[in-house]
C-alpha cells in the first residue's frame, strides 16, 4: 500500500542526483580573468601562440595565473584575485598594444565561473547573476533619430544621381537641404520626366515641382510613414549591432532592450572595465568599395610622403601598401545580406554579399566603366580602414551578388560576414545615463538575499519539525530538495538570477511547505477518524493531491501572466516563481512520500505514527 516500485524510487533518486550535480557549480563562485580578443573582426588571431608569448612575460612580472582558456576568437587568463588581474591587464595591454591609438587586440577585465573541470564536462554551469547581484555597468543610450533620417536622405540623394544618370535625364545638381532633397533642371520637361522616374522607383518620396526663374526646382521629401519606418529601423538596427559588439566583452546574459521610442537600455553584468565597455558600444564598422589608383609611380610617391590629391595610402591584410581613391563607390548601407562561404573556383574561404537594387545598379555601372582596373573592398572599424581584398575587374558584375575572398580563414570569413550583417550603427547614440554597480555591493546583495532565504528555511524547519515530528522532518528534507532542484533548473536553463528572483525563492519555500502541511493535516484527520496509520498515510497523500494541484495551478497562472506581460525585474521574479511551483510539486508529493514509505511502508502494523 505504501511502497513505491523499485523503478520509481530509482527515478526519484536519479532526479535528485542530477539536481545536486547541476546545482553544485553555484557553490564555486567566480574567478577574475583577463580576456583578449582581436580588435578587428576577421583579423588573424592565434590564442595558443598568444599564450606562449604572454606566459614568460607574466612570470617575469611575478603575476601568477591559474591557467589559460582557449577559444577560436578569444584567450582568457584566470587569476587568483582582482589585484593580480588588474596588474596583468595593464601588462598585457602594454605588451600587445604598444600604440593605444591603433590597438591590435581588445584587453578586457572579466569574471569567469570557478566550476571544476569535471563538472564543466557534464555541462554543469552556474546561474547567471543580474546586475544587482554581480555588479557591472548600466547605460541608457539615446538614439539620434534626426541623424538617422538625415543619413537616409543623403543615401537617397546619391541614389537619385545614379538613377538620373542611368535614365539619361540631365540635371543641374542634386543635394539635400534639411529634410528636403532638391534637384535643379534647365526646363520643365526634364523636371517632369525626373518626377515620373522618382515616383515610379521611390514610392517613399513625395515630389513637387517649383519654378525658379528660368530654371525649375524639384523638391522631394519623405512621407510620414517612411520617416517613421526609418526611425523604427534605426532603433532595431542599433540594438542588433550592440548585441554583436557586446559579444566581444564575453558578457553573460547582457540586457539590451528598447525603452520608449528613442532610447536603449544596456546592462552588462560582471563587466569591471567601464571604459572598455563604452569603447565597444561606440564602435563603428562598415564596408566601402573604392577604386585603386594604379597610375605608374603614384604608389612610390605616396610611400615617399607625397600622396597624390584625391587618394589615400592604405594597407592590405598582408601588410602590402595600396593607393586607393577617396571617392566612395559603394558603402555597406547597400548590403542586404552577408554570408560566409567558399570561392567557387579556388575553394578558398570567402564572404558572399548581396546588394539591394540601388547597390546592384551602382556596382554594375562602376564595373562596366572600369574593366581592367582594380577595385578595393575596405573594412572600416574604429576609424581605421583595412583593405580586405583588391581584385581586378574582369567584366561587368550584375545581379547584386559580390564576393570577397583572399587571405582569410573560415573563421575570419564568418566573423567578417557577421560584422557586415550587423553593420555600423544606423544612427549616432549618446550616453544619457551611466551607472556602475560595484562587485562589493553585488556581493552584499547576495549575502543579504541568501541570509534571508536561509533564515526563512531555518524558521520553517524548526516549526514544522516541532509540530509534525518525524513526518515534519521529512517535509523539511523535501523542502531542501525543492530548493536544490530549483537552483539546478535555473542553472540548466542559464537563467539570470536577480534580487527579485531571490525574493521569489524565499516565497517558494513558504508555498512549497504549504503542500506538505496540507498532506500532514489530512493524515492527522484520518488518524483522528480511527483509520489505521497505513491507510491514513495513503489516504492523506491521495486526497490532499487535488487541493495541492488546484492551488498550484492558480498560482502558476498568475506567475505566467507576470512572465508574459511583465518586464525586467518582474519577469525575473516570474521565472523563479513558476519553476519553484513545478519543483515543489515534485518534492512535496514524491520525495516526502518516498521517505515516509521507507520508514513505514515495510511494516504491517504501526503502533505509533510520528506526526505530532
Amino acid at each position: 500500500m505504501n511502497r513505491y516500485p523499485l523503478w520509481k524510487n530509482l527515478l526519484i533518486a536519479f532526479v535528485l542526483l542530477l539536481g545536486a550535480i547541476y546545482a553544485a557549480p553555484n557553490l564555486f563562485g567566480e574567478i577574475p580573468a583577463v580576456q583578449i580578443t582581436p580588435a578587428r573582426a576577421g583579423a588573424p588571431f592565434d590564442p595558443y601562440a598568444l599564450a606562449a608569448r604572454l606566459e614568460p612575460k607574466l612570470g617575469e612580472a611575478g603575476l601568477a595565473h591559474q591557467g589559460f582558456l582557449y577559444d577560436p576568437g578569444a584567450l582568457r587568463i584566470r587569476f587568483a584575485d582582482t589585484e593580480t588581474q588588474i596588474q596583468a591587464k595593464d601588462l598585457i595591454e602594454s605588451e600587445l598594444n604598444p600604440d593605444p591609438a591603433k590597438p591590435e587586440v581588445i584587453v578586457a577585465l572579466n569574471l569567469l565561473p570557478g566550476t571544476p573541470e569535471w563538472l564543466a564536462r557534464l555541462g554543469a554551469k552556474p546561474m547567471y547573476l543580474g546586475l544587482d547581484l554581480r555588479g557591472g555597468v548600466h547605460f541608457l543610450l539615446e538614439v539620434d533619430m534626426e541623424g538617422a533620417v538625415t543619413k537616409r536622405l543623403d543615401a537617397i540623394a546619391a541614389d537619385l544621381r545614379s538613377l538620373m544618370r542611368s535614365e539619361r535625364v540631365r540635371h543641374q545638381g542634386i543635394s539635400r537641404s534639411g529634410k528636403l532633397i532638391e534637384a535643379r533642371f534647365a526646363d520643365e520637361p526634364s523636371a517632369e520626366a525626373a518626377r515620373r522616374i522618382i515616383t515610379r522607383n521611390m514610392p517613399d518620396l513625395v515630389v513637387d515641382i517649383l519654378p525658379q526663374g528660368e530654371a525649375v526646382r524639384l523638391v522631394a521629401r519623405l512621407t510620414p510613414a517612411a520617416e517613421q519606418t526609418i526611425r523604427e529601423y534605426a532603433l532595431k538596427q542599433n540594438i542588433t549591432t550592440l548585441h554583436n559588439r557586446i559579444n566581444e566583452l564575453g558578457v553573460a546574459e547582457p540586457v539590451i532592450q528598447q525603452q520608449g521610442a528613442e532610447r536603449i537600455v544596456v546592462q552588462l553584468p560582471g563587466v569591471q572595465d567601464v571604459a572598455k565597455a563604452k569603447d565597444i558600444l561606440g564602435r563603428t564598422a562598415t564596408l566601402e568599395v573604392r577604386l585603386v589608383d594604379d597610375t605608374p609611380g603614384a604608389l612610390e610617391e605616396a610611400l615617399a610622403g607625397r600622396i597624390p590629391p584625391g587618394t589615400e595610402l592604405l594597407y592590405e591584410r598582408n601588410g602590402r601598401p595600396i593607393l586607393v581613391k577617396k571617392d566612395v563607390v559603394l558603402t555597406g548601407e547597400r548590403l542586404t545580406d552577408a554570408q560566409p562561404g567558399f570561392d567557387g573556383q579556388t575553394g578558398e574561404p570567402a564572404v558572399h554579399l548581396t546588394l539591394d537594387s540601388a547597390g546592384s545598379r551602382i556596382f554594375r555601372d562602376v564595373t562596366r566603366e572600369n574593366v581592367g582596373k582594380r577595385m578595393a573592398i575596405l573594412l572600416i572599424e574604429r576609424g581605421q580602414a583595412e583593405v580586405v581584398t583588391a581584385p581586378v575587374i574582369r567584366t561587368e558584375i550584375s545581379g547584386g551578388r559580390v564576393q570577397i575572398s583572399g587571405a582569410m580563414t573560415v573563421e575570419e570569413a564568418r566573423d567578417i560576414a557577421l560584422l557586415l550583417r550587423a553593420g555600423s550603427l544606423a544612427a549616432p547614440m549618446r550616453i544619457v545615463e551611466e551607472r556602475t554597480v560595484g562587485p562589493s555591493l553585488g556581493k552584499e546583495n547576495i549575502e543579504r538575499g541568501v541570509t534571508a532565504t536561509l533564515w526563512g528555511f531555518v524558521i520553517i524547519a524548526v516549526f514544522i519539525i516541532s509540530y509534525y515530528q518525524l513526518i515534519g522532518f521529512y517535509s523539511v528534507v523535501a523542502l531542501a530538495a525543492n530548493l536544490m532542484l530549483l537552483v539546478a533548473l535555473l542553472s540548466l536553463l542559464q537563467a539570470t538570477l536577480t534580487l527579485p528572483g531571490i525574493a521569489a525563492m524565499a516565497l517558494t519555500l513558504g508555498m512549497a511547505i504549504d503542500a506538505n502541511v496540507l498532506i500532514n493535516e489530512r493524515i492527522r484527520e484520518e488518524l483522528r477518524a480511527g483509520v489505521s496509520p497505513q491507510m491514513a498515510i495513503a489516504t492523506g497523500y491521495e486526497r490532499a493531491f487535488a487541493t495541492i494541484l488546484d492551488s498550484n495551478v492558480t498560482t502558476l497562472i498568475a506567475g505566467l501572466a507576470l512572465l508574459v506581460f511583465g518586464s525586467g525585474p518582474v519577469r525575473g521574479f516570474a521565472v523563479v516563481h513558476c519553476l519553484g511551483i513545478l519543483s515543489s510539486m515534485f518534492s512535496a508529493i514524491l520525495v516526502s512520500r518516498m521517505l515516509v514509505n521507507f520508514t513505514y511502508g515495510g511494516k504491517k502494523r504501526i503502533a505509533h505514527l510520528s506526526i505530532g
